[in-house]
């Protein structure tokens, strides 16, 4: 079986219930201007044009078909970061509320997808962060989950031997927390479709060229035209030429997935319930969920950013050493071919956690950047505390997703 380096999500018939979005061309007016039309970027729309509040969103390349097609399709309710690590930073009552905010979002998400009658092959899941079947692994875990407890969230610890029943995995004990599954591509055309029906204009092959601001709003140009608003959002985080201040914020790294051919019964039999998404801290980050069609799909390998002829030799590397790492997993899975592989560039901050918000130098810009490990959940998030900021009606625990957090 030959394998396609292409993102799972986009080659399953999606793209054929696309409607055409134009280019950009001439001059246009608006309230808002949105920057990146993948999850973020949609859901922004959606929740502006909800409000009655005009939106021009511009995508560089396709709707959804950037980050957003090439991520795990989880919804979490909580980060990929350490809450104790958040705690010291910031305290455990900031730390909570930031917590909080995104198991609030990852309910929202799913039922505003409903709303939509999104066709996105929504579900619940549970993911549960195993540690290894070693001491020290499973005790730092369990120190993160008793600080998770006595700040108050709801996230469970689940034993060595229910781990096993429910996973087939040996382990020192998992945090399980609540979450859902979907194909993200489906469901970033879902809250397309429905900000287009609000009004929301979309321009397609529109990469942003120039963001000014000045007193009487900002002006965001394209190759063939522009549009002039109240503000900006921009949530994407490609390296905009006006915004190159931030990049110091971010630190760009490259992900990789495959998704395996469908399982044997022999096979299914010997995973376990495959009922939730099985994340791995040790030794470096790893996650496993498991699709429709008997399919498992296992990400991980990160590795720094590097140079374009780099990229396929790279892909086809770290292709083999996830199915490897897979077969160490479950050796009855030795065998199994994988059926697509595919890349994905990251953008991790200093502290691990997403910004949402303001920045001082930056008066007529909100951003949403730096979430996609943190799961669809952020999106949505990060639309509200957008729009809360827009309408001039923040919330006071809206301040700690902006980047006065670290300023």
């Amino acid at each position: 079986m030959s394998v396609q380096h292409a993102p799972f999500w986009l080659d399953r018939g999606a793209r054929s219930r696309r409607p055409p979005m134009p280019r950009l061309r001439g001059a246009a007016q608006s309230d808002v201007v949105i920057v990146g039309g993948g999850l973020t970027g949609c859901a922004c729309a959606l929740a502006f044009a909800a409000a009655k509040v005009r939106v021009v969103l511009l995508e560089a390349e396709a709707i959804g078909q950037g980050g957003t097609a090439r991520g795990q399709g989880l919804v979490r309710e909580d980060y990929e970061a350490s809450f104790r690590d958040t705690v010291a930073a910031y305290g455990t009552a900031s730390a909570r509320t930031m917590w909080e905010a995104l198991r609030r979002a990852s309910l929202e998400l799913p039922a505003q997808l409903r709303r939509l009658d999104a066709r996105c092959e929504l579900q619940p899941a549970d993911l549960l962060t195993i540690a290894p079947p070693r001491p020290e692994p499973a005790r730092l875990l369990e120190r993160e989950y008793r600080a998770r407890r006595a700040a108050g969230l709801r996230h469970a610890w689940v034993t060595p031997r229910s781990v096993a029943a429910g996973t087939a995995l040996e382990s020192g004990g998992a945090i399980r927390t609540r979450g859902a599954a979907l194909d993200p591509y489906a469901a970033c055309l879902a809250f397309a479709a429905g900000a287009r029906s609000r009004g929301a204009v979309f321009h397609e092959k529109s990469p942003v060229a120039r963001v000014r601001h000045g007193r009487d709003g900002v002006e965001v140009t394209t190759e063939a035209g522009s549009v002039h608003a109240q503000a900006v959002v921009i949530a994407t985080a490609a390296p905009l030429r006006d915004l190159r201040a931030l990049r110091r914020h971010l630190k760009p790294s490259r992900g990789y997935a495959v998704v395996t051919a469908p399982l044997t019964a022999a096979m299914r039999r010997a995973v376990g319930q495959r009922a939730a998404a099985v994340r791995q801290e040790n030794p470096s980050a790893r996650l496993l969920r498991w699709l429709p069609g008997d399919r498992a799909m296992f990400s991980g390998g990160d590795q720094p950013e590097m140079t374009a002829a780099g990229r396929e030799r790279a892909l086809v590397q770290r292709t083999g050493q996830l199915m490897y790492e897979l077969s160490l997993l479950y050796p009855d899975l030795s065998g199994l071919p994988p059926a697509w592989s595919w890349d994905a560039l990251c953008y991790d901050t200093a502290d691990r956690l997403p910004f949402a918000g303001t920045h001082r130098n930056f008066p007529r810009h909100l951003f949403a950047i730096g979430g996609g490990r943190h799961g669809a959940g952020f999106s949505w998030l990060a639309a509200r505390i957008l729009l809360r900021a827009f309408q001039g009606r923040p919330e006071k625990a809206d301040a700690l997703f902006g980047f006065a957090r670290v300023l």
